[in-house]
């Protein structure tokens, strides 16, 4: 082990109320592209730029522009969790995590078996008609022709994701002050740190250990107890849990 690996080890160890932070680089070795990355979605070239296209504005004006992007890279529901979602449960299942806040709507957090996931950003998996609320899941939304209509009253169904122009779940951004709050140790990972009110909720840490696993720069790195820039792959694996 280098001595980066070896003093995460002893945080990990010295820890009972870990909490995690993800963001979109997280889901990347399950197939999900992430936003800012070379290869990510913000970089794809579409008639409108995916800010734009996912925007409340844009889901009220064109949602069958919305919906043929969204059904085509957002909507991916044959992805698994891949080993650092699953060192994530594993840690919550011996209580050494409060759980995870992620920016992440793919649900794989919780596929993986983690129970406290605070989804800041929604999910994928819950979808609501915008008239009656009666919900569909995510079969419903990818197998409609088009833009999915409600059975009851034929209004749009709305994926329970955060927009541009929306503004997130209280109850969700309280339960995850909370956690954070009460956390010894913050492990960040996959995340660019960029994206407000989210990354702004690293404020209320206040614990021992802040620690950044990301292979890019983020705003943040000045103020790690521990930062290491590599690939979640190349880290976690030499962890023993």
């Amino acid at each position: 082990m280098n001595e980066k690996i070896m003093k995460l080890q002893k945080i990990i160890d010295s820890s009972s109320q870990i909490v995690f932070f993800t963001g979109a680089g997280v889901s990347t070795d399950s197939g999900i592209p992430d936003f800012r990355s070379q290869d990510g979605l913000y970089n794809m070239q579409y008639r409108y730029p995916p800010e734009v296209i996912i925007s409340h504005s844009f889901f009220e004006a064109n949602p069958e522009e919305f919906y043929r992007f969204y059904k085509d890279k957002m909507l991916v529901l044959d992805a698994e969790p891949n080993y650092t979602h699953k060192f994530m449960a594993i840690l919550e299942e011996k209580h050494k995590s409060l759980g995870v806040v992620t920016q992440n709507i793919d649900g794989l957090h919780q596929k993986a078996g983690s129970k406290k996931v605070y989804e800041l950003h929604g999910s994928i998996l819950r979808n609501y008609c915008v008239h009656c609320g009666t919900f569909y899941d995510a079969q419903y939304i990818k197998n409609a022709d088009g833009v999915p209509r409600c059975k009851k009253c034929g209004a749009i169904v709305k994926p329970d994701v955060v927009l541009y122009e929306e503004g997130l779940s209280s109850s969700v951004i309280s339960g995850a002050v909370a956690a954070i709050q009460s956390a010894d140790t913050l492990i960040v990972l996959g995340t660019s740190l960029v994206v407000y009110p989210a990354a702004g909720l690293l404020r209320y840490f206040s614990g021992k250990n802040l620690v950044l696993i990301n292979k890019s720069v983020t705003p943040y790195d000045s103020n790690a107890d521990l930062l290491i820039q590599d690939t979640f792959s190349n880290v976690l694996p030499q962890i023993k849990i």
